[in-house]
């Protein structure tokens, strides 16, 4: 089968496109036929070797979505090897695809979803009528997170985000209001749009100086969640006596330990999936990159060209719906 590996850390230059043996199924697991994998900004980074644990050779590649032997659509997280013609995953990490979600949407409800849906419900505690900020309002976590936040009753949600073109993105989704993302008087923004006062939670995935500007930009007992450090700046301390003055509350997220969590996996992706079925909730799709283009996908991920999922079409299984979500 046709796979996408790299032998050595680097940029998007080192991925190679080599022929290997099908893999084949052990005691519990399953053989999918994969259509597309999604690429995500870890897939960069286990390619530059800034990822722990990574071993040579590696096929990236966290997201499936394809069909089993029996005949059912299905989507996996596989954390490695996703960017191959077939994969082998454990019959319970399987969960089914409605059949008007596209695999692009459905992709984007993995490693981005299941994200913006543990941030709000078990990092930020949303409560009903509370405001939300979200930074990178546009990418793959921070596009559903806007809905999301929307969908689990968030009072005013301000969208933060680098460009005017991307802030018109996060109106069409449901954001209350768009600023601009610049941490320079970020928090005077966010008290602008959010009648003056502070925000009760601030979802930030960009670090460096976003971190102290989301700080300054939260109301009494406000919570800011931190994601990630796209900014790749150096990691702001955080002193705890100015979290006490105003009884605020910072903490972080990663996805994996948190999909060991009773009901931490299958049950919000399904959820997740139902409401894209529904039309509630819409995912942002990039272009689509043929497997052997998989080099461009990651040169345009890091230039920050992209917006919303990225996509490698590994093959057509033709049963793509036509008009899904």
């Amino acid at each position: 089968m046709r796979i996408i590996q790299f032998t050595r850390f680097g940029g998007p230059e080192v991925l190679e496109e080599a022929d290997v043996p099908d893999p084949v199924p052990g005691p519990g697991e399953l053989l999918v036929e994969v259509s597309a994998a999604g690429v995500n900004y870890a897939d960069l980074s286990r390619a530059a070797g800034t990822y722990g644990g990574v071993a040579l050779p590696c096929t990236p590649g966290s997201e499936i979505a394809g069909r089993t032997q029996d005949g059912r659509r299905v989507v996996a997280l596989t954390f490695s090897g996703g960017f191959a013609e077939q994969a082998v995953v454990p019959a319970g990490d399987l969960v089914e695809v409605p059949d008007d979600v596209t695999d692009g949407a459905a992709l984007a409800m993995l490693v981005q979803g299941l994200t913006a849906w543990h941030l709000l419900r078990n990092s930020a505690r949303l409560r009903p009528g509370e405001s939300v900020v979200v930074n990178a309002a546009a990418g793959g976590v921070g596009s559903l997170a806007v809905q999301l936040a929307r969908e689990f009753d968030a009072s005013w949600v301000i969208a933060a985000a680098s460009t005017p073109d991307k802030r018109a993105l996060t109106l069409e989704l449901g954001a209350d209001v768009a600023i601009d993302s610049d941490p320079d008087g970020y928090a005077d923004r966010v008290r602008e749009a959010n009648d003056g006062r502070g925000a009760d939670v601030v979802l930030d995935a960009n670090g460096g100086a976003a971190l102290p500007a989301g700080l300054d930009a939260l109301a009494q007992f406000g919570r800011l969640v931190s994601y990630g450090n796209a900014s790749r700046e150096g990691r702001p301390s955080v002193d705890p006596e100015l979290l006490a003055e105003r009884n605020l509350s910072v903490c972080g997220f990663w996805l994996r330990p948190a999909l060991t969590l009773d009901r931490g996996f299958r049950e919000p992706l399904a959820e997740l999936l139902n409401l894209v079925a529904a039309g509630r909730l819409r995912p942002v799709t990039s272009a689509e990159y043929p497997l052997a283009e998989a080099r461009q996908a990651f040169a345009d991920i890091a230039a920050r060209s992209t917006t919303g999922k990225v996509v490698l079409r590994i093959r057509d299984l033709g049963y793509l719906p036509e008009g899904g979500q």
